[in-house]
């Protein structure tokens, strides 16, 4: 995907280029003309500076009996010359044509003015004349500047658009900043964006009023989910503390028996959900602290330790490797705790007998990072883009799966500002990256 910035300073670039053709494809027609232009100004120019030498000294220094009535003048490259000539003419001359004339047994192609005048009584023919080859040389000269010229102008103008673009979007890039990376609309940044853009300013204020809204909202969805936790927990207690009563009774029958251990076995499932909840409406609303100061591969092979004999049981390699450490600072251990198990208790369930879940930690750009993967059924994309969502389970896996195990994990990764990326594939496998952010 390209940046807005960028690709008004290519429109930009582009509007130049295709100008610069236009300009190419008529610019010989045009230096011609520009360069005729010149050279006929700069042969009138030599005329009047001849007339006016001849009138200021007469025509005798150029008309002699060794001349025969004829001047000729020509510079050592034969690129121009000057011919004066006593004539008999009725009619007045006053043009310029192209013509070849005979110098030192070379015929050579130029541009010529004529002009007659008279002096005393005579007739005199000037001849003003340039070479066509000293013309062309100067035209295709003029090109090449012109060329090298729109080259530098259409680089800097290009930089130019490019730097005032940055600088027209900036607010919007400070707008987009204030979206990255929110986890919870209550730590969104209100402080409205300066900018001189009325467009600007009406999208930032529009982007305010819908978070502001949106925390509401998450306000009151989560004093619900804790309301609703909080009512549940006690009919829970009422329920479990009266089967097991019934239980303890000896005159009750083993079928009924079997029928309150299921009860209690569904009782408990709930009370882990609600349990769940809970955890989750706790650390969206912040309600966790976090002062301690551990070493996550610490954390990582306690997991392993309690998650290994499960794993040994169906058949599972469960590993790890730690290439670095990191020292976590102003964290919450249990919380840690609890979005790693949940991970790699995960992968143990959806990996077969035979297969194994590897658990490593190492560092890349500056960043800790830690891999949990497995060599399980995997998932589709629909399952992956659903898989932090709460009650959504990734496969068909245990029955006393509540589907919010990954939700917590997101929530905590989230308090902590952990980035947590995906990627499975069907019959190959899945792998979580925790990014760890930078400094922590």
């Amino acid at each position: 995907m390209v940046k807005l910035k960028i690709k008004l300073a290519l429109f930009s670039l582009l509007t130049k280029l295709g100008f610069t053709v236009v300009f190419l494809i008529f610019m010989p027609s045009l230096f011609e003309w520009i360069t005729l232009m010149q050279v006929d100004n700069d042969l009138i120019q030599k005329r009047e500076k001849v007339i006016t030498l001849i009138s200021n000294i007469g025509i005798e220094p150029f008309m002699t009996a060794d001349t025969a009535n004829v001047f000729g003048s020509y510079n050592i490259l034969k690129e121009e010359f000057i011919s004066l000539e006593k004539i008999d003419l009725k009619e007045d001359e006053n043009y310029i044509e192209v013509t070849n004339r005979l110098i030192e047994g070379e015929v050579i192609a130029y541009r010529v003015l004529n002009y007659s005048f008279q002096v005393d009584g005579n007739t005199y023919l000037l001849e003003v004349g340039k070479s066509l080859s000293s013309i062309n040389y100067m035209s295709k000269n003029i090109g090449k500047v012109i060329i090298v010229f729109l080259f530098f102008i259409i680089l800097i103008t290009f930089i130019a658009d490019l730097q005032y673009t940055r600088f027209l979007l900036k607010p919007l890039d400070m707008i987009t900043n204030k979206l990255k990376g929110i986890s919870d609309p209550s730590i969104f940044d209100k402080k409205p964006v300066r900018t001189t853009t009325s467009d600007f300013q009406y999208l930032d204020s529009a982007l305010r009023e819908l978070m502001e809204h949106i925390d509401q909202l998450f306000q009151k969805e989560k004093e619900i989910t804790v309301n609703i936790s909080h009512e549940l927990m006690t009919p829970i207690s009422v329920l479990r503390g009266k089967l097991e009563n019934l239980l303890m009774q000896e005159d009750i029958n083993d079928v009924i028996s079997n029928k309150i251990e299921e009860s209690l076995k569904t009782l408990h499932r709930l009370q882990t959900l609600v349990n769940s909840l809970l955890m989750i409406a706790r650390i969206e609303s912040r309600q966790y602290l976090r002062e301690e100061s551990f070493q996550v591969n610490e954390v990582l092979r306690e997991i392993i330790g309690e998650l290994n004999p499960i794993a040994e049981d169906a058949g599972i390699l469960l590993s790890g490797e730690f290439e670095r450490d990191l020292q976590l600072e102003r964290a919450n251990r249990s919380l840690i705790f609890s979005m790693f198990y949940n991970v790699v208790n995960n992968a143990v369930k959806n990996t077969s007998s035979g297969g194994e879940v590897h658990v490593k930690s190492s560092v890349l750009n500056g960043r800790f990072m830690v891999i949990i993967s497995d060599s399980g059924r995997g998932m589709t994309d629909s399952q992956v883009s659903t898989l932090f969502s709460r009650f959504s389970t990734r496969l068909e896996t245990s029955g006393n799966n509540t589907g919010i195990g990954l939700a917590i994990s997101k929530s905590i990764a989230d308090f902590h500002n952990i980035e947590i990326s995906v990627r499975s594939v069907i019959e190959k496998g899945t792998t979580f990256l925790f990014r760890f952010p930078e400094n922590s």
